[in-house]
């Protein structure tokens, strides 16, 4: 049986999009669809009462602390099956997508995590949301890597590797660089919509964000490796790949000067709150969640 792990703080707003999605099933499919655990942590709002519901498919789980890693370990052991899929509360993925990364995981023992592509609506967006975004797809990390999907389905030996992990913020990179290229794969036959913040001052909460538990996660690589000539998988864009995308499509010049503006923006935010080692505040943009 898979089974769909939901860690869910505070999203009444959005979380009922999600489930509606995942319990939508066209005709002719199977009667019975995965096990669904939401896991409400420290929620402040009718989250869990939104998701209940939803009917007897969708078990709901509440916890005091408001903390998506333990959220995820709860989530755990109450699901019932593999492969296992851990979603955010805030994306939307339809049942047939779920299918798709199920089957190709049961299908290729080699593979231990699987990503559906993903599908970013940016029409309500301000201009320099769009072409931040219109660039960051198109880098080679963003494409291949597992992470900024809000969806990660896992194997059951692929779960082994991932419960090893420490609590880190940048959770979902962290899991993508858990595995070799070779062990995970995105599945562009399943789609995730993932909701873009609308402003440009959501943007870079988001981006401190990134550049925050990005440095908390080079931190503990570089304590975890055996030596200095040891290189830790990194997803990080270095100004090679913006020349190597302007080579290929100099229209993008005015994204790119977005792109370099709000890494920049994101670098001095981040600075205070990795010079102080504080890796648990969570700079959540609101914009993304409105109807």
């Amino acid at each position: 049986m898979t089974s769909i792990v939901i860690p869910a703080h505070n999203e009444g707003r959005v979380i009922g999009r999600l489930l509606d999605a995942l319990l939508s099933e066209p005709s002719g499919a199977p009667a019975s669809g995965p096990d669904i655990v939401v896991v409400c942590n420290g929620c402040t709002d009718d989250t869990a009462a939104v998701a209940a519901a939803r009917g007897p498919r969708v078990r709901v789980v509440e916890i005091p602390t408001p903390s998506k890693h333990r959220a995820l370990r709860v989530g755990d052991e109450h699901a019932r099956g593999f492969p296992r899929l851990y979603v955010d509360a805030d994306v939307v993925v339809g049942a047939a997508d779920v299918r798709a990364l199920s089957d190709a995981l049961a299908g290729s023992p080699a593979l231990l995590a699987a990503a559906p592509g993903r599908d970013i609506p940016l029409d309500a967006c301000a201009w320099p949301v769009r072409a931040y975004y219109r660039v960051w797809q198109l880098l080679p990390a963003v494409r291949e890597g597992l992470f900024g999907r809000g969806v990660i389905a896992v194997s059951e030996p692929g779960h082994a590797r991932l419960a090893a992990l420490p609590p880190l913020m940048a959770d979902d990179l962290a899991a993508s660089l858990a595995f070799a290229p070779g062990e995970r794969r995105v599945v562009e036959s399943a789609r995730v919509v993932v909701l873009p913040p609308r402003t440009w001052g959501d943007l870079i909460k988001r981006r401190v964000r990134a550049a925050t538990s990005s440095a908390e996660l080079e931190r503990f690589q570089a304590a975890r490796a055996s030596g200095p000539e040891e290189t830790p998988p990194s997803a990080r864009t270095g100004t090679g790949d913006l020349r190597a995308l302007l080579r290929a499509q100099p229209r993008l010049l005015p994204g790119v000067v977005v792109f370099v503006v709000a890494a920049l923006a994101a670098r001095r935010g981040s600075r205070k709150a990795i010079r102080s080692g504080d890796f648990s505040t969570w700079l959540r943009d609101e914009s993304s969640r409105q109807d």
